[in-house]
């Protein structure tokens, strides 16, 4: 990672003691704790290279003066949580999200819960490059690790109380993705009064996300017919659902359920929500019709939040299935879920008759494994490509390529009347993506 950017749109990540060394995640922790000694919270999710980065992170803190607590397996929305409850200098979350098992990341959290700026992201990773001399911190100085036994315990009560509606007698199917969910999800459905009928917790280390969870909602669909589902990736951020007929209900129409909801209820702030670029088209007309403004950021929650705090939003997320909340510094998807069942419990419909609320346009993504993706700014035909494909497809399509921000891939999507339009025209693109920046054969996404 020598020479690349550490920090993308979610933290650092990277292969698991290959690219994302305990050396790293220690220098980091070293980094970002410099001069800045306070109390840290650090949580994981089940990847079996966790502890050996979690150690390097606690280790890392100490040695810059400051004291860690080590809160487990726990979702990152527990580690936000209560880094702001306990009022702590920073949060922690070891975790690469949806991606495979062999890959891990480290998130660092604001005071106040929030993931750090990238002002600040920039700052540790400047830091971390210049290596010593650090602060010195000697004695009783040195940072100690102790436990939050508890901690489980005060995120499920602070989740159970923001509850609005009882659930009882909602039969809940849960795929919690063999991560950081599988105790607490069940735990706090069973708690809220629904049935709960769990997947994917049974995690070895290795099985984190493998066929399950957020990225998978045919796993969920075929075993709990009937049923809703809620699937949450590997740190438990996003969550997916699946309708009684096994339908996969992303975070584009979880948001649009949500809207529609609190904007009859006259609880939608400002009558907005906040979306990335990545949202489907239909989305967009749909609340276009409800009345309901659109506000677009670039790919990243990070995003989503900050213009939801700048414009006092009080819903924002993402496709993938983050949701944010107002006056919440992150997004977290059991409580995606809760307000998901509430909508359900208060209108008393079910699931598949309250996604009709829009309809969706055929989406096509392609990810093009590239050497190079920091070139794609300056691939000149490929742009002019893209602009040639978008004035083909006019106001009944949209074109959108651009680099990810955690791997080396450039993603195309296309959005068309028909399937097979949207996936000719991004079969095009990604052939000129692979021309122009070098890469694998495009695989679908």
């Amino acid at each position: 990672m020598s020479g690349v950017p550490l920090f993308g749109t979610d933290g650092v990540r990277g292969r698991a003691n290959v690219e994302l060394t305990p050396e790293m995640a220690l220098g980091l922790a070293r980094a970002a704790g410099d001069g800045r000694p306070g109390t840290v919270l650090v949580g994981r999710d089940t990847r079996r290279s966790g502890q050996m980065l979690v150690a390097a992170v606690h280790a890392g803190f100490q040695a810059a003066g400051s004291d860690t607590i080590d809160l487990g397996i726990l979702p990152v929305g527990a580690v936000a949580y209560l880094t702001a409850s306990t009022r702590a200098s920073c949060g922690v979350m070891i975790s690469a999200s949806h991606n495979p098992a062999e890959d891990n990341g480290i998130k660092f959290f604001a005071p106040d819960g929030s993931k750090m700026d990238a002002e600040r992201e920039a700052a540790v990773e400047a830091r971390y490059r210049h290596g010593p001399p650090w602060v010195e911190v000697a004695g009783a100085d040195i940072g100690i690790q102790t436990g939050m036994p508890e901690a489980p315990d005060r995120y499920l009560d602070h989740l159970a109380a923001r509850s609005r509606y009882a659930l009882h007698g909602i039969p809940l199917a849960l795929d919690c993705a063999n991560g950081a969910a599988f105790r607490a999800a069940p735990a706090l459905f069973r708690r809220l009064g629904a049935e709960v009928e769990e997947y994917a917790v049974e995690p070895s280390g290795t099985n984190i996300n493998e066929g399950c969870g957020a990225t998978h909602p045919g796993f969920l669909a075929e075993r709990a017919p009937g049923r809703v589902g809620l699937a949450f990736d590997g740190d438990a951020d996003r969550c997916i659902a699946v309708d009684e007929d096994g339908v996969a209900v992303n975070g584009d129409v979880i948001m649009a359920v949500l809207a529609n909801h609190l904007h009859g209820q006259g609880a939608l702030p400002g009558d907005l929500v906040v979306a990335t670029v990545m949202s489907n088209l239909g989305f967009r007309l749909a609340l276009r019709g409800l009345g309901i403004k659109v506000v677009e950021t670039p790919v990243g929650d990070r995003h989503v939040l900050e213009e939801m705090r700048r414009r006092g939003a009080g819903l924002g997320g993402e496709q993938s299935g983050h949701v944010i909340f107002g006056g919440e510094p992150t997004g977290d998807g059991l409580l995606t879920g809760l307000r998901l069942l509430e909508v359900m419990a208060a209108t008393g419909a079910p699931l598949k008759e309250l996604r009709r609320v829009m309809t969706e346009f055929p989406q096509v993504l392609r990810n093009v494994r590239v050497r190079v993706k920091e070139r794609l700014p300056d691939a000149a035909s490929l742009w002019a490509a893209v602009a040639a494909m978008g004035k083909r497809l006019g106001d009944q399509g949209r074109v959108l390529v651009r680099a990810s921000g955690t791997e080396p891939l450039v993603r195309v999507m296309v959005e068309a009347p028909t399937s097979a339009e949207a996936a000719g025209v991004a079969d095009e693109l990604a052939v000129i993506v692979r021309r122009e920046l070098g890469g694998e054969a495009p695989a679908e996404g």
